[in-house]
């Protein structure tokens, strides 16, 4: 059975090719992709076992996703089916000055519809060691809420770690609707991750003296709101992604962790973008990676930084890396040269 069980809602991702505008494209590249799923993908290409958990349509498209996640060795047997479709979004790859761009075309998926009734988490949860969600899935509506928080429950019961990114999104749900839900859902969580604006978008805690647009991100403000967030919901580490967001072709990628008494910065990487979508989903798999690995803080997070940083330059939501190429990342090679 999996280690790890993430949950949540995997979409058919429609991108023009190359760095078209929508209202150029005559055609569309097709994949598929989802927080949740992201991290299942990345943990099994490091070799560890992890089954993805949702609800998916019973025809073609969700065979389709399924058989794509089953081509990376993730565990699809807790996936359950039915509903009407799966849901999509649509990327325009943004360049230099012009930002990327998602179109959201999922109301009424599968997973949005699902009943509390769909899934058995004591079979799901049957000799796992730790369960994986994002704060995308309980804004998917107040029935798919209560299955997270249902998830989380037994998660503890069973004694499992419980890690939550807080991926606020607008096009869900407001910031005011997402405090709300998410702090009833921070009691059960291990490990809270986050990118450079999540925490003030869901929480209200902001970073000081920083300004995402400008790409100026203090370190000494996000050890505030990384401290903050630990006192507030008593999370045992906080994991967090900080984004120097030069251009969309170009940016300066680094992460922090702090586990309630030191802080850690990893190296900072200058990347040149190929697809940016999945970066934050990578550096969590990075550090559960690690943790069930036996990896100490600084270790991890470096892990996990090098992780995210190749990201960047695969397309696709999923981050299809060896632990020997972030290996060589993280022992300082980020040259890029050929390997022969």
């Amino acid at each position: 059975m999996a280690s790890v069980v993430t949950f949540g809602e995997i979409m058919l991702r429609l991108s023009p090719p190359s760095n078209l505008r929508f209202v150029q494209a005559d055609s569309f590249d097709i994949r598929f992709g989802g927080g949740e799923a992201n991290v299942s993908l990345a943990l099994s290409n490091f070799g560890v076992e992890t089954s993805f958990v949702t609800k998916l349509p019973n025809n073609d498209i969700g065979q389709a996703c399924i058989n794509e996640l089953r081509r990376y060795g993730v565990d699809t047997s807790n996936i359950i089916l039915g509903g009407d479709r799966i849901g999509i979004y649509f990327l325009e790859r943004g360049a230099s000055q012009r930002g990327s761009k998602v179109i959201y075309d999922r109301a009424g998926s599968s997973i949005s519809k699902a009943d509390i009734k769909d899934f058995d988490w004591d079979k799901i949860f049957n000799n796992a060691k730790w369960f994986h969600l994002t704060g995308i899935t309980p804004a998917l509506g107040s029935n798919v809420a209560e299955i997270c928080i249902e998830a989380c429950k037994k998660a503890k019961e069973k004694n499992l770690t419980v890690s939550l990114d807080l991926n606020f999104r607008k096009k869900l749900w407001t910031s005011e609707e997402a405090n709300k839900m998410m702090s009833k859902l921070m009691p059960y969580v291990d490990i809270c991750m986050a990118n450079e604006e999540d925490a003030e978008k869901v929480f209200g805690i902001k970073a000081k003296d920083s300004n995402i647009i400008e790409g100026k991100l203090s370190h000494e403000g996000y050890k505030e709101v990384a401290k903050e967030i630990t006192e507030r919901f008593k999370v045992k580490k906080v994991g967090i992604t900080l984004r120097g967001s030069i251009s969309a072709s170009e940016n300066l990628w680094s992460c922090m962790l702090y586990n309630g008494s030191e802080y850690f910065f990893s190296k900072e990487y200058l990347i040149k973008i190929v697809d940016r979508v999945g970066g934050g989903d990578s550096f969590t798999a990075g550090l559960i990676y690690s943790f069930l690995n036996g990896k100490d803080d600084r270790e991890a997070l470096e892990f996990a930084t090098a992780s995210s940083c190749l990201k960047h330059s695969i397309e696709g939501d999923f981050n299809i890396v060896s632990i020997d190429e972030v290996m060589t990342v993280y022992n300082g090679d980020a040259s890029g040269r050929i390997q022969r």
